[in-house]
């Protein structure tokens, strides 16, 4: 019974160990929450052990019955605690009452059922302080807000340190006269064979005017650069170029629209006016001055 006792005794401290090690290397602004999280487990395992516990100390009883060992013997404060045993006899807990020669044991709460109810009450008390009295924890609500603002922060962050991660999503008009250079130069090396260096177009469409056919505004026709229209023979340019190439080169595309090509091919798509002037004729005079 010893043995055992020290087995659950060395398990029940290594638990414990497991959760301050893991304590150590939380972040300080979760050092209260993790501290109670662990206050919790540890009770659950606490609860764990004494179930354990009595378990293995009715296995005990059992056996000493099926062998006889029943003469009356001092209880330790174990035995006292799991109440599997009693310092008296049946005679002396039996009650009066009776019903058909049944006779009914005025055996108190057992210690350990006390133990756990009033453990739970505890449990309770502590989460009620923690979090909604005291509140330094946060209730679910709350840290799904905040575990969402942070995940936003870190996103914008690593978006804004690779710089290159630009999609149709986030893709902007660049006034920026190196990335418009930029685009200028990816557009007379690949566009121009097909919409000339001018964009008044050949094979693919004039450039210069107000007529689009997959859509005017700086997404539409990044996609169209990024995934290219197979249909029409244009083949898409994302596994060439980066986001930050292509959103230059978008936005160079955009300076093209109200200039004047040496030849000019005949309007083709529909026209697209930009929506409450997004970009006016003064940002493109001055994008490409």
């Amino acid at each position: 019974m010893m043995k055992q006792k020290l087995f659950y005794l060395s398990a029940f401290i290594l638990l414990t160990g497991t959760i301050s090690a893991q304590n150590l290397n939380a972040p300080a602004a979760e050092q209260n929450i993790i501290g109670l999280s662990s206050i919790l487990i540890a009770v659950n395992a606490i609860l764990l052990l004494s179930v354990l516990f009595l378990l293995g100390t009715l296995t005990t009883a059992i056996q000493k019955l099926r062998t006889g060992e029943t003469d009356k013997v001092q209880l330790s404060w174990w035995d006292k605690f799991v109440a599997l045993k009693s310092d008296k006899t049946e005679e002396e807990l039996r009650l009066d009452e009776d019903f058909d020669g049944i006779h009914e044991l005025d055996n108190p709460t057992p210690p350990w059922f006390n133990f756990i109810f009033y453990t739970s009450i505890l449990a309770a008390v502590l989460y009620l302080l923690n979090y909604h009295v005291l509140k330094f924890g946060s209730l679910q609500e709350a840290e799904y807000t905040a575990e969402v603002a942070q995940s936003k922060l870190e996103v914008d962050a690593y978006l804004k340190s690779s710089g290159n991660l630009v999609d149709e999503n986030n893709v902007a008009f660049v006034l920026d006269k190196k990335l418009l250079a930029d685009g200028q130069t990816l557009f007379a090396e690949k566009c121009a064979v097909c919409h000339l260096a001018d964009g008044g177009g050949v094979v693919g469409p004039n450039l210069t005017d107000a007529y689009w056919i997959n859509g005017g505004d700086i997404q539409s026709i990044f996609k169209t650069i990024k995934y290219g229209v197979p249909a029409k023979g244009m083949i898409a340019w994302q596994n060439t170029f980066s986001g930050k190439q292509m959103e230059a080169l978008a936005s160079y595309v955009k300076t093209l629209q109200g200039t004047t090509p040496a030849v000019g091919k005949e309007p083709q798509g529909e026209l697209y006016k930009e929506a409450d002037s997004l970009m006016p004729k003064s940002m493109v005079s001055q994008a490409v001055n």
